[in-house]
């Protein structure tokens, strides 16, 4: 199993300069991997202009510094209600699948579409994933590339339930998670039985955790805000010793990416404390 990082709050940084910080060489943190945010017009990889020549002084870089690519990330809405617009999300998740191709990376991780305007979310699930993941996961598999989508709580897959309505719409092999199990702990889902049941989808999983104030929990109660918050793994009410103890059980020998969304730390004390923590059960 590897740690690696989410590369969006390095938003101001360029990808040679994130690997660099990132990676074994001189300098370098120590991290295996980069889940490396990308899309139209974005910083780290522009997918609409990306060309060969980029992935091939990418490849040299992470060669240098001695790192990874564990997926590229492009997470947007893909059940947009607009069926011109879903087109378009389509279309931009094809240029990142040639992308990852160009790269040699297997995985794509981006959302399940957010539910429709007056509907639930197995409704939208129900209307609009045959409009966009089929196709996507079949054009992503003739380049053995695997589909994984971010499990946030505010898209259409929030309950176990959704999860499995999805993957029973969209049978494909190589459409699955990037699994985070912060989303189910708030929540009150146990994240460790959702891994047993989810195994042969989890093809990714993000490192975030979640701390709970339970005093204000019991003032607010669950329908309330401001008793949780994402916080870096270690921090928060995650044990990750029996959640890669689960994982691993289940196979899983992949990335755990942190997903750095914690508002008490710096982005770069919040990156390494977290691989401090991780480091003690990989």
């Amino acid at each position: 199993m590897q740690i690696g990082l989410l590369t969006a709050p390095f938003g101001d940084t360029d990808l040679e300069q994130v690997i660099e910080w990132a990676g074994v060489g001189d300098g370098g943190e120590g991290f295996d991997a980069l889940e490396v945010a990308c899309g139209p017009g974005a910083r780290h990889i522009d997918t609409a202009t990306f060309t060969q020549a980029d992935a091939e002084r990418i490849i040299t870089k992470l060669g240098e510094c001695q790192i990874g690519i564990s997926s590229l990330a492009c997470y947007c809405n893909t059940t947009p209600e607009d069926p011109a617009e879903q087109q378009k999300v389509l279309a931009n998740l094809k240029q990142v699948v040639d992308s990852a191709a160009l790269l040699g990376v297997g995985i794509v991780c981006t959302l399940a579409g957010m539910p429709h305007a007056g509907k639930s979310r197995e409704q939208t699930i129900e209307a609009s994933a045959r409009g966009l993941f089929p196709e996507l996961c079949d054009y992503a598999g003739e380049k053995n590339i695997k589909i994984a989508l971010e499990n946030w709580f505010a898209t259409n897959i929030c309950g176990l339930n959704q999860f499995e309505q999805l993957f029973a719409t969209v049978p494909h092999a190589n459409f699955g998670l990037n699994y985070d199990p912060s989303h189910l702990v708030h929540q009150g889902i146990d994240h460790l039985m959702a891994v047993d049941l989810l195994a042969s989808r989890i093809f990714h999983t993000h490192a975030k955790d979640v701390e709970i104030n339970h005093s204000k929990l019991a003032y607010l109660g669950n329908q309330g805000r401001g008793w949780w918050r994402y916080v870096i793994p270690g921090f928060g009410e995650i044990h990750w010793g029996r959640y890669v103890g689960a994982l691993r059980r289940n196979k899983y020998d992949g990335v755990l990416s942190i997903e750095h969304e914690d508002s008490s730390q710096s982005r770069e004390e919040g990156f390494v404390r977290g691989l401090d923590h991780l480091s003690q059960f990989v």
